[in-house]
């Protein structure tokens, strides 16, 4: 007999939701009991990141939800009570991103409980990563975890593949630069103390330097040591969906989260790079260079190196609302 989430569950699973990936960190999403199911809707109450100047409306906020999601299905899988997931499900209520809702009882699966593990210790590294490279079946994992998820993960494979989209990450980082607003956004999100959400400094990285292949956001303020230079070569992959839609981009999100845990399963580390998502231009530009079927929504460092630093997350009862009727 299938029953009704629980508030115990919920608070359970939200604690692995808050873990997910956002950008900037704005933890955008709040959860509810809704009808013995959980609502994953976007929170409008806060300052959410404005991605590329606008162009990508809530963009980012997908996918951070989209990552949130497969948290929760993992967290509830490991309950035993596995969630049945609907995008979109109330047209008037374009906020509601998500519904899980419980399907027949089963025990989670050891792959499950596998990236349930990795989800505390997944952190952003936006530090140099070392020259030992990822081997093949590793990197076929972490093209059939955006796959089991339906989205489409390319790896950049030869040098002159990964310098070409590195001048056009570049070339979409000077843009984001030259415009005062998103300057202004990312000193916002900059962290210096204690606080629930953003980037503290000290995970923000070395500030770049003019021979890096790859952009970074400037939240930090260290300087490298000498030859800590980031790594020349570095496996570089770009995931994408079949569209843009928001049921596309919350698909993204999903694969994103499994790409990521599945790396961190494998004791990889990784750093997200949207700048040549966030300019339209630079984007459809990556389009076309891949060739591939579909829309890139992010694209991805990944390998050996240090762990990245934990950034803050809020407070479980600083995102759960009060139940709506019906529910336990």
């Amino acid at each position: 007999m299938i029953t009704g989430y629980t508030t115990a569950v919920l608070e359970k699973a939200v604690r692995a939701a808050v873990h997910a990936p956002s950008m900037h960190n704005s933890q955008p999403w709040r959860f509810r009991l809704r009808d013995g199911g959980i609502d994953v809707r976007v929170e409008r109450g806060r300052p959410l990141p404005v991605a590329g100047h606008g162009h990508l409306d809530d963009w980012a906020v997908h996918l951070a939800c989209g990552a949130a999601v497969f948290n929760l299905r993992l967290a509830l899988a490991a309950e035993g009570t596995p969630a049945r997931v609907r995008l979109c499900p109330d047209p008037e209520d374009p906020d509601v991103v998500a519904r899980l809702m419980p399907d027949s009882p089963a025990m989670a699966s050891p792959a499950e409980l596998a990236l349930l593990d990795a989800v505390p210790r997944r952190h952003s590294s936006r530090l140099p990563f070392f020259p030992q490279p990822v081997p093949g079946e590793t990197r076929w994992r972490l093209v059939d975890a955006a796959r089991a998820e339906g989205a489409w993960l390319e790896l950049v494979v030869g040098t002159a593949a990964v310098e070409a989209l590195g001048q056009l990450a570049q070339s979409a980082n000077r843009v984001l630069e030259r415009d005062p607003g998103y300057r202004d956004e990312i000193t916002r999100w900059t962290r210096g103390g204690l606080s629930a959400d953003g980037v503290p400094a000290r995970a923000g990285g070395p500030v770049a330097e003019p021979q890096d292949l790859l952009p970074q956001r400037p939240f930090g303020e260290r300087t490298r040591a000498p030859g800590r230079d980031f790594e020349p070569e570095p496996l570089v992959a770009v995931l994408g969906s079949a569209g843009d839609t928001t049921v596309d981009r919350l698909t993204a999100g999903q694969a994103l989260q499994r790409v990521l845990l599945t790396a961190t399963d494998a004791r990889l580390v990784a750093s997200m790079i949207s700048q040549p998502i966030e300019v339209p231009a630079a984007r459809e530009r990556l389009r076309t260079a891949l060739g591939r079927f579909g829309i890139p929504q992010m694209v991805m460092r990944i390998g050996y190196g240090q762990p990245g630093w934990p950034t803050p997350r809020r407070d479980v009862a600083d995102v759960v609302d009060a139940p709506l009727a019906g529910s336990a």
